[in-house]
């Protein structure tokens, strides 16, 4: 049996000692109050606002069965206490956009920038999202770089582009790979991606370098110059794979790289393009098919435990998750 502390008028203060751990207020054989030290919890009086005291004193603090909220006395009218008001914590992901592809047996698209993070929420506070484009292919020079993506204080880079013949590829989230016949590589950005390949001459015929991805450099173009791996977040899914290598004659293609990179081209095949919403490099153009591909958009997603709190983007549910998935640019309102 718990111990009682019983405020009944005619018995006046019982206090009834025990080892549970439990302590209960009474009034009049009703429960007003209990202690629970064991489990280290407490509970308040309840009761509908039809039963909210008649001459309150400030600091009073209920449960509202109404309202289903606490709520408490301020001096002049009753508040709600509400823990749905408190700042929660949310896991991000942020890609940029994938940079295009190098012309002419050129280097691959590296893959737009990647950063995965936790990051605390305030309610009814807006926060800007910003979704960057891929980079844009060409036909008679290196690939263009992807643009940033940025949210809750954060950017991600651009990835960079591809490399035009003897031209190193461009520097970014994750660098770009280098031209055919040694053409430097791009390096990438701390923490967001990697470097591309070299371009080269090598046994595998005259081929621009892979882009680099957020999980593994772009690989050499005197190997077969796929575009470096992505990286697997947290709903399964890989993001920011760079873009494969062109080739300079009729030969085995270069693979863009797990998580949205594109294939590289060949003299006999069509690159292309990085995946939309993954970040991934373009595919370099290969000889006798020049035209390069673009890099693909990038994206960002946000997810925390529970059900919906905040609103913007596409709003889904898995695994005792919310989901909120920003394809363009918007805001997310916590």
């Amino acid at each position: 049996m718990a111990t009682i502390f019983n405020a009944n008028t005619t018995e006046g203060l019982v206090i009834t000692p025990d080892t549970s751990g439990e302590m209960v207020f009474q009034s009049n054989g009703t429960q007003i109050l209990k202690v629970d030290s064991a489990n280290g919890a407490l509970t308040v009086p309840a009761g509908t606002t039809a039963q909210r005291p008649v001459t309150p004193s400030v600091g009073m603090m209920r449960y509202n069965t109404t309202e289903s909220e606490y709520e408490a006395y301020d001096g002049s009218e009753w508040q709600i206490v509400s823990t749905s008001s408190y700042p929660y914590t949310a896991e991000i992901l942020m890609v940029a956009g994938g940079g295009g592809g190098g012309y002419n047996a050129g280097g691959g698209g590296g893959a737009g920038g990647y950063i995965a993070s936790t990051q605390p929420v305030n309610v009814n506070t807006a926060y800007t999202i910003t979704i960057g484009a891929g980079g844009s292919a060409v036909t008679s020079t290196s690939g263009t770089s992807g643009s940033s993506s940025s949210a809750f204080g954060s950017t991600a880079s651009g990835g960079g582009g591809g490399g035009l013949k003897n031209l190193a590829g461009l520097s970014g989230g994750s660098g770009g790979g280098g031209g055919h016949t040694t053409g430097g590589a791009g390096a990438g950005t701390a923490g967001q991606g990697n470097s591309g390949g070299v371009g080269g001459d090598g046994a595998y015929g005259q081929r621009g370098g892979g882009g680099g991805g957020k999980g593994a450099a772009g690989a050499a173009g005197n190997t077969l110059s796929v575009g470096g791996v992505g990286s697997q977040w947290l709903n399964g899914t890989y993001y920011a794979g760079g873009g494969g290598g062109g080739a300079w004659n009729n030969a085995t293609v270069s693979s863009g790289g797990n998580g949205g990179g594109g294939n590289g081209g060949t003299s006999g095949a069509t690159p292309t393009a990085g995946s939309t919403n993954t970040g991934g490099g373009g595919g370099a153009g290969g000889i006798g098919n020049h035209q390069a591909a673009n890099g693909g958009s990038g994206i960002v997603i946000i997810r925390y435990l529970g059900s919906q709190r905040g609103s913007g983007g596409t709003v889904t549910s898995s695994g005792g998750y919310t989901y909120h998935t920003f394809t363009s640019s918007g805001t997310y309102t916590g």
